[in-house]
C-alpha cells in the first residue's frame, strides 16, 4: 500500500481511520436498533398488521349486520377500553357500590400515567362523576385508573373485571389487561366485540348512555373538549368513544340515531383522526338509507341468532367485493350478573355514605323481574315483551307487563320493558332460556 507523504497526508489518513473507526461504531447500534423494532413486532404478531383496517355498522335494535370488513380481526382497542371501564363504573352505579359525589382517592400508579390525563395529584381526591368525565371527554389515562384501583383493588384486579364482563356480554376474542388502553400487548378485541360493547352501553345503561353526548367539561380550571369531532358534524350522531394508539391507528366507535333507527358503527386502523372520521360518516350514510329501505312495520324488536365467526380470522366481507349474500346478525349483548368479585377476592371500601345515584334500580327480594330492554318507542317496547313471553311462555306466561318510563340525563325518555311480579329463580330460569335465544334479559329486583 502507498502511503502519501507529508503533514498533510497524515491528517488525512487519521481522518480517514476515524471516519471508518466511527462507521464501525455505529453499524452496531444501528443493527441493535432493527433488531430491536424486529422484536417489538413480533410481540404484536397475535395482532394482524398486514391488513390493520376493520370495521362493522349494525342495527342497534335488531342487531343486523349493514356492513362489515374484517369483523373478526384482532385489533387492539387503544381508548375504546374506556367504553369497558366506563360499563363496570356504571353498574356499580347502578348497584349503589359507588356515587356520583363520592370522592375517590388517587394514586401514585394514577398520577404518573401517560397522556392524555386530567394531570391529578397523588394524594388528592376526583369525584366519581368528574372521573366518568374525564374518560368520556378528554380520555383521562389518570382519571381511568383511579376508577379501576378503587373498583378492582388494582389496575391488574380489574382487567380481570373487564375480561370477565367482555366474556359475560359475548365479546369472545377481547382480553383486556390495563383500564386504559395504553399499549400493551394483551389487550385485544375485535370490530365485532366493541359493536356489541357499544350497544350494550347503550341499552343497558340508558340512564349513563348520555354522558358519551358531553361535548366537554371543566376540571381543574381547565377547559376539555371531547375527542369525538364527528358529533360535531354528523347529523344524529350521540357518542361514543374515539382511540388511537400507534399500534392501532385512529379507532372509533360511534352511535347515530336518525327516526326510528340507531346505528352502531365501529372502525379500526384509519390513517388520521380526519380520514377515521370521513369514513365512519361514509358507512352511516350507508347504513342508514339501507336500514331504512329493511325496515318494515311490523318491525319488532326482538334478537337474531349469532352468526358463526370467522375462526380463520380472515375478512368476513366488504359491501363492495365481498358482500354477504345473506341477512347476518350480532347477537346482541345481556346483562346477566354483576361482574363485580367476592369480598375475598378484593378488599372491602368503606366509602363515605352515599345518596342513591339516579335511576338506580334497588334489588331487594320482596319482588323480581326480568327487563328486556329500553327503547325510546313504547310500540317497540310492548313488542319486546310480547317476544319474551313468546319465548319463554311456561315461566313468564303469568308475569305483569310493564313499561317503565325511565328520563335520561339528557332530558329524553325511554321505556324500561320489563315482566315482573315472579321470584328470583323464575327471574333467573327465564334469563337464561331468553338468552340462549338472542334475547335480551336482565333480572332485576321490582320492590
Amino acid at each position: 500500500m502507498i502511503f502519501p507523504s507529508g503533514r498533510k497526508s497524515i491528517i488525512s489518513i487519521l481522518s480517514i481511520v476515524l471516519v471508518c473507526a466511527v462507521g464501525v461504531v455505529s453499524w452496531p447500534e444501528q443493527a441493535s436498533a432493527k433488531t430491536h423494532h424486529k422484536k417489538h413486532h413480533v410481540t404484536h404478531a397475535a395482532v394482524d398488521r398486514t391488513a390493520s383496517y376493520a370495521d362493522i355498522v349494525i342495527d342497534a335494535e335488531t342487531g343486523q349486520i349493514l356492513h362489515a370488513t374484517n369483523p373478526d380481526r384482532l385489533r387492539h382497542p387503544a381508548s375504546l377500553t374506556k367504553m369497558m371501564t366506563l360499563y363496570i363504573t356504571f353498574q356499580a352505579l347502578e348497584a349503589g357500590k359507588i356515587g356520583y359525589n363520592q370522592y375517590l382517592p388517587i394514586s401514585a400508579n394514577a398520577a404518573e400515567q401517560a397522556p392524555s390525563k386530567l394531570g391529578l395529584r397523588p394524594g388528592q381526591r376526583i369525584r366519581v362523576e368528574d372521573a366518568i368525565l374525564g374518560l368520556v371527554t378528554e380520555s383521562a389515562n389518570d382519571a381511568a385508573v383511579v376508577l379501576a384501583e378503587w373498583l378492582g383493588g388494582s389496575e391488574h384486579g380489574f382487567a380481570q373485571l373487564m375480561t370477565r364482563q367482555a366474556r359475560a356480554l359475548g365479546m369472545t376474542r377481547t382480553n383486556f389487561d390495563n383500564p386504559s388502553g395504553l399499549p400493551d400487548d394483551g389487550q385485544i378485541t375485535t370490530a365485532r366485540d366493541m359493536a356489541i360493547l357499544g350497544d350494550a352501553l347503550i341499552h343497558h345503561y340508558p340512564q349513563f348512555y348520555p354522558f358519551f353526548s358531553r361535548d366537554s367539561f371543566t376540571y381543574a380550571g381547565l377547559y376539555h373538549h371531547n375527542h369525538n369531532h364527528l358529533m360535531d358534524r354528523y347529523d344524529g350522531m350521540d357518542g361514543i368513544k374515539t382511540g388511537y394508539i400507534r399500534a392501532s391507528g385512529f379507532n372509533l366507535v360511534a352511535s347515530a340515531k336518525r327516526g326510528n333507527v340507531r346505528l352502531i358503527g365501529v372502525v379500526f386502523g384509519g390513517h388520521s383522526a380526519v380520514a377515521r372520521d370521513n369514513q365512519m360518516a361514509q358507512l352511516l350514510d350507508e347504513a342508514f338509507d339501507k336500514a331504512q329501505k329493511d325496515r318494515t312495520d311490523n318491525r319488532t324488536a326482538s334478537r337474531q341468532p349469532a352468526v358463526q365467526q370467522d375462526q380463520t380470522d380472515g375478512a368476513q366481507g366488504d359491501s363492495n367485493d365481498n358482500a354477504v349474500e345473506n341477512v347476518q346478525y350480532v347477537t346482541l349483548p345481556a346483562k346477566v350478573a354483576a361482574i363485580f368479585p367476592s369480598q375475598n377476592e378484593v378488599p372491602e371500601r368503606k366509602p363515605q355514605p352515599q345518596a342513591a345515584p339516579p335511576e338506580m334500580v334497588a334489588v331487594t327480594t320482596n319482588g323480581w323481574g326480568v327487563q328486556i330492554g329500553a327503547y325510546s318507542d313504547p310500540v317497540i317496547g310492548r313488542q319486546a315483551l310480547v317476544n319474551a313471553v313468546a319465548g319463554a311462555p311456561t315461566l313468564l306466561g303469568k308475569a305483569e307487563r310493564q313499561l317503565v318510563p325511565t328520563s335520561t340525563t339528557s332530558g329524553g325518555v325511554v321505556y324500561r320493558a320489563r315482566l315482573v311480579n315472579i321470584d328470583a329463580k323464575t327471574a333467573q330460569d327465564a334469563c337464561v332460556t331468553l338468552i340462549h335465544q338472542g334475547i335480551n334479559c336482565l333480572p332485576v329486583g321490582t320492590q
